[in-house]
């Protein structure tokens, strides 16, 4: 959509520009090095990249500066994919000369940025671990088996989550020793400190040194001191009011039906039909997304009931199956086992109503376009994983969530299990919904990279934060009140009140400087300055 050769014939005429040249993939490690050999080659002070997000890519590019004996933060990015390429696919000639007017500001600004330091803090080599789920206590003992401290916080008063209520995973592992094995191991380990009945009250600090305050049902508060922390705040099951769940026992959610089926319950075994009605508040305008699970639990479970009673006439009404890779084995084996698959539409939904004290479920037959009646003895709800309530979380440590309420990561490609403030992390359920060896793996990812935080005795930070001219503060205290990270304080400075900025917390949002009636607050590396210049080099 963007005539590239034509921009970077443009770049190549702008003022203080030595070189200019194209490549396909500038990420790519032959690029880095042919950054590298231009560098030297030209004697370059300053480096500007015009390709994708520095969101993503930026980091690579410093990191090459430096190995070619630049200061990392001598460079800019000029984003000519998401900002102009993308969002212009119509206008290609439009696209071009946005893309030079992008290039030219990144160039304006460039000629005015500054070597830049990296900031290096001590670190507190305890972790922190929110939630007692399976993901959670994964977190917990593999931070413990690497030789840390760490604490285990459950809202709830004993461990497991929700996987203590589920029967088996889809390969027929059994669920519950395993968990119970967890949860004593993460009782017996000397470094783990479990605090269940607890949820945190308030939290502080940045990557290295987090303070977090726990509040107990009782009211008794006790405050903790870490390096780094994983959320693991789980999920649950959504409760419909529809199809008489509720209102008649024989109707029952999936972990329901998991706990009928492991206390052996005679009405399960003895029961003539079955009926599991899938994407029970999934896939609907309210919560779009697909929980990934249901699919593959109810067609095991079908399995399951067809292995107590094969005589079972079962039914499942499916809007899609999703049993991806090899799960679908199970697919293959529920079919030729006589289960019987009926697709319904998001518009025809099924209904479900009491006749003469039993149970009758109506749905349209995708393939005879009639309305089919089944009187089944046990109906099974596939509902939506819905995430725990992890706003206060997300407001207390300052991390994104969703639209749904789920934990946002940095990046789903190249930062999976980190959150976009440095020394957070997260596992589990409260990210998306997934299968438990799924929570597992990404728990143990999200202690590996905990870890490497926990094992140093300082970690750096970016330098890109704001400073204060005391010179020109009027101590009116504005950036202290909208800072979001509690970053910027009032002092008293020989008798008089200044702005003082914490260099640790500050995660230069700019906030402060852009409140600044009397402009004392600049910020680094995006100064009022630099910003100028690009605003004159586009008018």
């Amino acid at each position: 959509m963007v005539n590239v050769p034509e921009v970077t014939e443009y770049a190549g005429t702008l003022p203080n520009v030595v070189a200019a040249e194209r490549n396909l993939f500038t990420c790519s490690q032959d690029t880095q090095e042919r950054i590298k050999e231009y560098v030297k080659e030209h004697n370059l002070n300053r480096v500007v990249v015009a390709s994708c997000t520095p969101r993503t890519h930026e980091p690579l590019f410093r990191e090459t500066l430096r190995e070619a004996g630049l200061n990392k933060y001598v460079f800019e990015m000029a984003n000519i994919r998401d900002q102009c390429s993308w969002v212009h696919m119509d206008e290609p000639e439009k696209a071009t000369d946005k893309a030079k007017d992008l290039v030219r500001m990144a160039v304006a600004k460039a000629r005015l940025i500054t070597p830049l330091t990296d900031i290096s803090v001590p670190v507190n080599h305890n972790g922190l671990v929110i939630g007692g789920g399976v993901a959670g206590m994964v977190s917990a003992l593999s931070l413990a088996e690497q030789g840390f401290k760490t604490d285990l916080v459950e809202e709830r008063d004993s461990l497991g989550g929700q996987a203590i209520n589920l029967h088996s995973t889809y390969k027929g592992d059994k669920i519950k020793p395993y968990v119970e094995d967890l949860v004593e191991k993460v009782n017996d380990h000397p470094l783990i400190d479990v605090f269940l009945n607890t949820s945190i009250k308030d939290a502080s600090g940045f990557v290295g040194n987090f303070a977090s305050t726990l509040i107990d049902d009782q009211g008794r508060e006790k405050k903790l001191e870490h390096g780094a922390i994983i959320m693991a705040t789980g999920g649950k099951p959504y409760r419909p009011k529809e199809y008489l769940y509720g209102q008649d026992p024989n109707v029952l959610l999936s972990l329901e039906l998991d706990q009928e089926i492991m206390k052996g319950s005679d009405r399960i075994r003895d029961a003539r039909s079955a009926v599991f009605i899938q994407c029970v508040g999934s896939r609907i305008p309210d919560r779009p997304y697909c929980s990934k699970v249901c699919c593959t639990h109810s067609i095991h479970r079908a399995l399951t009931l067809k292995a107590l009673n094969p005589d079972m006439r079962i039914y499942i009404l499916y809007r899609d199956i999703r049993t991806f890779g090899d799960r679908e084995d199970l697919y293959m084996e529920a079919r030729a086992k006589g289960v019987l698959f009926i697709r319904y539409e998001l518009g025809d939904k099924p209904t479900v109503e009491r006749e003469n004290g039993t149970l009758k479920v109506t749905v349209t037959d995708h393939v005879l376009l009639r309305p089919l009646e089944i009187s089944p003895d046990i109906i099974c709800l596939a509902t939506a994983i819905l995430p725990s309530d992890n706003m206060p979380l997300s407001k207390l440590y300052k991390v994104s969530t969703t639209e749904e309420g789920f934990f946002l990561e940095a990046h789903m490609k190249l930062r999976p299990v980190d959150f976009a403030t440095q020394g957070l992390f997260l596992a589990g359920l409260c990210q998306y919904p997934k299968p438990i060896e799924e929570s597992i793996a990404q728990a143990k990812a999200a202690s590996a990279r905990a870890a490497n935080i926990l094992m140093k005795n300082v970690v750096e930070i970016e330098p890109i934060i704001s400073v204060v001219d005391p010179e020109m503060c009027n101590g009116c205290g504005i950036c202290e009140r909208v800072c979001p990270f509690d970053a910027i304080h009032i002092v008293e400075v020989n008798g008089a009140k200044k702005a003082q900025n914490i260099t640790a917390s500050c995660k230069g949002c700019g906030l402060c400087a852009a409140s600044c009636p009397s402009k004392a607050v600049d910020m680094c590396h995006f100064s009022q300055h630099q910003i100028r210049a690009q605003i004159l080099a586009l008018s």
